[in-house]
């Protein structure tokens, strides 16, 4: 894949975050990508929590390396934007996040994103460390042509202070953050809060009692994401199957399952 292909893909990513609102599900490898692609969404992302469970590990505990190859099969299975979850950077200081940025751009992807949890300490960093990470994300991502998405992983965490995300979100926007993003705030009061306190496109993650897709559009949200749980659901469909195989010895669970002749479309006749 050309570097202009890489330019088109990420010039286009970028106008996807000017107006309205557009939805980037997270598939977890190269089938489901083409599903969702084939679907018509406009841009997808990575998930660290799908990705992980797709090579048996849980999450925060893939390798860089393991990402990197992931994000150049995604590139490579669509040709959508692709948005990338870099955790924290896979690096202890801004100048390792920089290069790991860069790595990602050269994998193929249009945008990625950058945390300001530490999982090594299980705390969220004090502001001005992450502040000075989310700089050193963005100046490379600029380099690249890709957006950088920075997070703030308060209520992801179980911490319900909402000025501390928010003052947290403008930091990051302040130090080059193009799109600001606190996963799983689900109260429309906070949503709109994040929304007119940030200056920047907002990413919310779909919760299953969030506000709608139409609900976040009138609020001025610019992309909905899904994370985690479309995998989740996935894996949770296989379980029921194999306890309905392991219980009643029936076979019900096909009644939901695709088509081969879904899959061909999907996927294309091998040659």
């Amino acid at each position: 894949m050309g570097s202009a292909e890489w330019t088109s893909r990420r010039d286009r990513f970028r106008q996807l975050h000017e107006r309205g609102l557009f939805v980037m599900p997270n598939p977890w490898d190269s089938g489901s990508a083409r599903i969702l692609s084939s679907m018509g969404f406009p841009a997808l992302a990575t998930t660290s929590l799908g990705h992980a469970a797709s090579l048996g590990k849980v999450d925060q505990s893939v390798t860089r390396d393991e990402l990197l190859t992931h994000v150049a099969a995604l590139s490579a299975a669509v040709d959508l934007p692709l948005n990338v979850d870099a955790e924290r950077g896979f690096a202890g200081d801004p100048a390792g996040v920089a290069e790991t940025v860069s790595l990602i751009a050269e994998a193929g992807a249009s945008g990625c994103s950058i945390e300001d949890y530490d999982p090594a300490h299980r705390a969220i960093d004090d502001v001005d460390v992450a502040a000075e990470r989310v700089a050193a994300a963005a100046d490379a991502a600029h380099r690249h042509g890709m957006l950088l998405t920075a997070r703030a992983e308060n209520a992801l965490y179980g911490i319900d202070d909402i000025e501390d995300t928010v003052s947290r979100l403008r930091a990051y926007r302040a130090a080059g953050a193009d799109v600001v993003y606190a996963p799983r705030l689900t109260d429309p009061r906070d949503i709109r809060r994040v929304v007119e306190a940030t200056d920047a496109p907002v990413n919310v993650l779909a919760m299953r009692h969030g506000p709608s897709i139409s609900e976040l559009a009138e609020i001025g949200v610019r992309r909905v994401s899904t994370g985690g749980p479309l995998a989740r659901a996935a894996y949770g469909a296989l379980r029921r199957a194999a306890e309905e195989l392991l219980g009643p010895g029936t076979s019900t669970y096909q009644d939901d399952a695709v088509t081969s002749d879904d899959l061909e479309r999907f996927f294309g006749r091998a040659t």
